[in-house]
C-alpha cells in the first residue's frame, strides 16, 4: 500500500497517542492498517477522522462499545430503522440528566455537612442532629 499514514503521524492528527490507535484497532473500532514493504502499520486515508469521531463521541459520554455500535449502525442499516445518534443521544442525554441529579443531591448533602462543621463520620452519624442523611442513604 502506498500513500497510506504512519501509526505516530495518525495519532498526532488526532490528539491520541500511537497506544490509544492500536487499542481501538484490536477492540475493532479503527480499521487494520496495511502493512509496508517493511512491516510497517499505514493507515487509510480516514483513519484520523475516525479517531476523531471515536474520541468525540467518547466526550459526549458514549462508551467505546457504544461507540462501535453507532458506527456499525451506520454501516450496515441496508433500509431498515436502526436506533442511529438521534436515538442514542436522546438515551445518553436521560441518563446524563439523571447523573445530574444524583450530583445534585450529593452536592447538596456535602454542603450542609461542610457547614455543620462535620469532622468525624462516627461521631456525626450518631448524633441527632447530624446533617448528613445516613438513614436516607442506607435505604438506596
Amino acid at each position: 500500500m502506498s500513500g497510506g499514514l504512519p501509526s505516530g503521524q495518525v495519532a498526532d492528527a488526532a490528539g491520541v497517542n500511537v497506544q490509544t490507535l492500536r487499542y481501538y484497532e484490536r477492540r475493532g473500532s479503527l480499521a487494520e492498517p496495511e502493512r509496508s514493504n517493511g512491516g510497517h502499520r499505514l493507515h487509510r486515508e480516514g483513519a484520523v477522522t475516525a479517531l476523531r469521531v471515536i474520541k468525540a463521541a467518547q466526550r459526549l459520554g458514549f462508551t467505546l462499545e457504544e461507540v462501535a455500535d453507532l458506527l456499525e449502525a451506520g454501516r450496515h442499516h441496508h433500509g431498515r430503522h436502526v436506533a442511529g445518534l438521534q436515538d442514542r443521544a436522546q438515551t445518553k442525554l436521560a441518563e446524563v440528566d439523571a447523573k445530574i441529579t444524583d450530583l445534585t443531591t450529593i452536592r447538596t448533602d456535602l454542603v450542609v455537612a461542610v457547614e455543620a462543621g462535620c469532622d468525624d463520620l462516627n461521631v456525626c452519624a450518631a448524633s441527632s442532629c447530624c446533617p448528613i442523611p445516613f438513614a436516607d442513604l442506607a435505604e438506596n
